[in-house]
């Protein structure tokens, strides 16, 4: 049984295919950050290399083992952001990277097993590193398995998305994301739950960093922004240096409550002066906006343009 229960079904059907000898050369990994994805990836694959699992589990003490939980297994490697030249790590997988992930699988497995490589995040592969990548998918060598992880499958090419079998993790029900949070010790579960937007994984990852205070304050100047008594400045140097982008979600949530607050014939506690085509058109602003700060534009210049039009 899986410590995230949702991961239960999907682990499943892959030990079937396994039993079956019908594993796929290649598995696209994706949903939104926060539901386990990579702790499901790296669980499969240690259970795949492993000497002496049981229904496809891990033993945890064989030499396999061991040298996967050291980071050493020779059959088994993660592909992610590498450095420039320069020392500085780079922002996007690059086309000379898939060329040694190409080479690395070309060999045979020095276990006599599997090969197996983890791309983590497929989807920031570069249009160069994913054409590359093509012809291994189109020509895998026997006994490989390529993992592809992507909070953003969207972003990959169709033609890697086509070759890859999808496995896409899903927000769980509330009570069994409510039930596995109380088990953590997460307090104000379903607070923190609403928070993260359903995902239990966030919520409880923000649980503990006190992101709900961090909500409530968002709101607070939100308010304070549409009745005109915000510092715009301050609010954005506030926002800016402490988590920025989570603050852009939970200003997107609040928006989200106060359009569908007025829908219902209330008021809404922010006491925007906009109207419902205004606010919607502004929730969109804000998921832009923080999309848009992982790029090379001034993170002060979009959130004040951002919250100029709020007021």
């Amino acid at each position: 049984m899986s410590l995230m229960p949702w991961h239960d079904e999907h682990w499943s059907r892959l030990q079937a295919r396994r039993t079956r000898d019908a594993m796929p050369h290649a598995l696209l990994l994706c949903g939104p950050g926060g539901l386990g994805k990579r702790e499901f990836m790296r669980r499969f694959a240690q259970g795949l290399l492993c000497q002496q699992a049981r229904d496809g589990e891990p033993c945890g003490h064989c030499r396999s083992c061991l040298l996967f939980a050291a980071g050493t297994h020779p059959d088994f490697a993660v592909l992610s952001f590498g450095l420039r030249k320069d020392g500085v790590q780079r922002s996007e997988i690059v086309v000379d990277q898939i060329r040694d992930l190409s080479a690395r699988l070309a060999m045979a497995s020095q276990f006599g097993g599997w090969q197996i490589v983890c791309i983590d995040p497929a989807d920031a592969m570069n249009a160069a590193a994913a054409n590359a990548l093509l012809k291994t998918l189109e020509e895998p060598s026997p006994q490989t398995l390529l993992l592809l992880v992507a909070d953003a499958p969207w972003r990959l090419p169709q033609t890697i998305r086509s070759r890859c079998q999808r496995i896409e993790f899903h927000l769980p029900p509330r009570d069994v994301a409510l039930a596995w949070l109380t088990q953590h010790g997460v307090k104000d579960a379903s607070g923190a739950l609403d928070a993260a937007g359903g995902n239990p994984g966030l919520a409880r990852a923000w649980g503990e960093q006190g992101a709900l205070a961090r909500r409530q304050e968002v709101r607070k100047d939100l308010a304070a922004l549409a009745a005109g008594r915000g510092e715009m400045m301050e609010v954005t140097k506030r926002w800016l240096d402490d988590e920025p982008e989570q603050r852009l979600w939970f200003a997107s949530q609040a928006v989200a409550d106060e359009a569908k607050s007025r829908a219902s014939g209330g008021q809404g506690v922010l006491a925007s002066q906009l109207d419902a085509e205004a606010l919607d058109r502004w929730y969109m602003h804000a998921n832009r906006t923080r999309e848009s700060l992982r790029g090379p534009l001034r993170g002060d210049l979009l959130l004040l343009e951002l919250l100029a039009s709020w007021r």
